[in-house]
């Protein structure tokens, strides 16, 4: 595990500032993993265990929790008295109308309140409609070229250090941190970063925007990553799959 110093220092300069911590990012991106780090150096700061409430809601320990009234009444009860009580709640989109929840705890005294969700559900002009202004926003991403080193065990410090082939790595293989450990093994990571894609486009983008012919999106998705950088039309393409793409808004 790499230490993501940038957001842990980001994070620690709104420690318990009145207003909701959110942090976004696409998926795999290491947002829980940060939650956890966080969570340690409070603890390191002389934090107890009882002021700290953690909920991921993908967890099915807390499927319960999936309506906001029931998320609220479970922290609510659980609130220190007269200090602070710090409280994550992670993948905060799986519960139904958690806007709620979370602004009724925003109200409370000594509430420190971090939520996550990823980008294809928590995008900012819904927040500041969700949230009421009541939020920062981090938005987090994949490894830095120095932190894939790090977790790759490289120590690009040393003297005589060749950093081409980690580059390489980094540039053919992609940052999400979970790449680094598998030893530039590339049936594994791709098998990997397809899950990550399919995920993305069935859960995300086609459910969000109601998509029903996946197959017609995925033509679309690979040809816009073959044309990065020249201009499409949609009504010129002689791509028959781009010209259907304005029924579902997918280019505007």
């Amino acid at each position: 595990m790499v230490l993501r110093n940038t957001y842990l220092e980001r994070l620690a300069a709104w420690r318990e500032k009145q207003v909701i911590k959110v942090i976004s990012g696409v998926r795999r991106c290491g947002k829980s993993t940060l939650l956890l780090q966080y969570i340690s150096r409070l603890k390191a700061s002389g934090i107890a265990d009882e002021q700290i409430i953690s909920i991921n809601l993908e967890d099915p320990e807390f499927d319960s929790l999936h309506n906001h009234q029931a998320l609220y009444a479970y922290i609510q009860k659980r609130l220190c008295k007269n200090k602070f009580t710090y409280v994550f709640i992670d993948e905060v989109q799986q519960c139904v109308n958690f806007e709620k929840a979370v602004d009724g705890l925003f109200i409370k005294k000594r509430v420190d309140l971090y939520i996550t969700g990823s980008n294809a559900h928590i995008l900012s002009g819904e927040l500041a409609t969700l949230l009421s202004g009541r939020y920062i926003e981090i938005n987090m991403l994949p490894l830095s070229f120095s932190e894939y080193l790090a977790l790759a065990g490289i120590n690009s410090k040393k003297k005589g250090t060749d950093n081409r082939m980690a580059l390489n790595n980094y540039l053919h293989f992609g940052s999400f941190p979970f790449t680094a450990s598998l030893s530039a093994n590339e049936e594994m990571i791709k098998t990997y970063i397809d899950g990550i894609f399919n995920t993305i486009l069935i859960k995300d983008i086609a459910k969000r925007i109601g998509v029903d012919d996946i197959s017609l999106l995925e033509n679309i998705i690979k040809f816009l990553s073959h044309s990065v950088g020249s201009p499409i039309s949609t009504k010129k393409s002689a791509i028959p799959s781009i010209r259907q793409a304005e029924k579902y808004r997918l280019i505007l």
